[in-house]
């Protein structure tokens, strides 16, 4: 194989979603572009797909229409048959020159890789730093391409599979995700009580939401635990509403009240103020939407909400419609994604009706 085997390709992108939403996805992506075709799917969950728009003008009407099951995108603009058995990466970067004229000078890139299926001889790793030093060595006036892996302004996307491989430039902030396929990763920690953590961290960064740095917090369905953690980590007074245990290690925390009952009797009797509140309880998700709208009548004015809703399987495009319409009706949806971290759910950021 030689390099002039790269060929360019024009509107196209691949997405991904979890594997049990990837149909929703595309029928999200589609109402956005009603003559897109979907080519293939690379594999679960990941799809190529023919647009009959360009990428701006898709992105442009994606920041108006945010997806709610597509966690990720990237743009197709070169076509490189590739091999797993063989050191791909030295020619993948030379194939990656072709883009150069994609990339703005004086932003900062990272390059982003997925491989997918096994068997692969190299890693992402290896691809990675392969084109990051061929697109850095290039001299483009006047301020080059600083490389910034954790917060960079611009993607080089490179999706390779069996016999292809798919490269694309793009704005960060277009990609849905600053993550590649939208897997956002956090380390574990020791003290962590429950893999849910995750979930609230990725759901803070996505959705720009800020701890404040002191005040109180309003935990529903807190047991065992892990998102009252998060919230005592970032200077919270917490009330942990659930009438189970909460683990151990809180037990002795200051901070934390623990009210040992229903979230529904619990906000019957109450009438505090909140800065910021949480639901994660499993329930319909019409039913919790009705219950967290109950919670908001008590948040504080520049405070927001948290919510998960669980959808149920066969149904979850349906539910999650019904359920953010009413949440819609009362309060201001500041951003709903199904997360990495999330499963048959989609998590969703609230403010006050007519808030930001």
């Amino acid at each position: 194989m030689h390099d002039s085997q790269a060929t360019s390709i024009d509107r196209q992108l691949i997405f991904t979603a979890d594997a049990d939403a990837a149909q929703i996805a595309l029928s999200e992506l589609q109402s956005l572009d009603p003559y897109a075709e979907l080519i293939e799917w690379l594999a679960p969950g990941i799809g190529r797909l023919a647009l009959s728009m360009s990428w701006g003008a898709l992105t442009h009407q994606m920041r108006r229409h945010p997806p709610v099951f597509c966690r990720h995108i990237c743009p197709v603009q070169v076509h490189v048959p590739v091999q797993k058995h063989i050191f791909e990466p030295e020619r993948l970067a030379h194939a990656a020159l072709s883009l150069l004229p994609h990339l703005r000078a004086g932003q900062s890139f990272s390059v982003q890789t997925r491989l997918l299926g096994e068997d692969w001889s190299f890693g992402r790793y290896d691809v990675n730093t392969r084109l990051s030093e061929e697109i850095a060595a290039q001299e483009i006036a006047p301020h080059g391409l600083p490389l910034d892996v954790r917060n960079p302004q611009q993607v080089l996307s490179a999706v390779l599979v069996e016999g292809h491989g798919y490269l694309g430039v793009s704005r960060t902030r277009d990609n849905l995700s600053a993550w590649a396929g939208g897997e956002r990763r956090f380390r574990r920690e020791k003290e962590q009580i429950s893999r849910a953590e995750f979930k609230l961290l990725e759901a803070v960064e996505l959705f720009d939401l800020t701890f404040p740095g002191e005040g109180l917090a309003l935990d529903l369905g807190a047991a065992p635990g892990g998102w009252t953690r998060v919230l005592r980590q970032h200077g919270l007074r917490v009330i942990a509403v659930d009438p189970a245990d909460l683990d151990a290690r809180l037990a002795h925390d200051p901070g934390i009240e623990h009210a040992r009952e229903l979230a529904q009797n619990y906000l019957q009797h109450n009438d505090a103020r909140y800065d910021v509140i949480l639901n994660d309880m499993r329930m319909d998700a019409r039913d919790s939407a009705r219950l967290t709208l109950a919670a908001i009548e008590r948040l504080a004015p520049h405070g927001w909400a948290l919510m998960t809703l669980k959808l149920p399987e066969g149904q979850m495009a349906q539910v999650a419609s019904e359920a953010l319409a009413l949440l819609g009706q009362h309060a201001t949806i500041r951003g709903a994604r199904q997360l990495f971290h999330n499963r048959s759910e989609i998590t969703v950021a609230l403010g006050h009706k007519g808030g930001r």
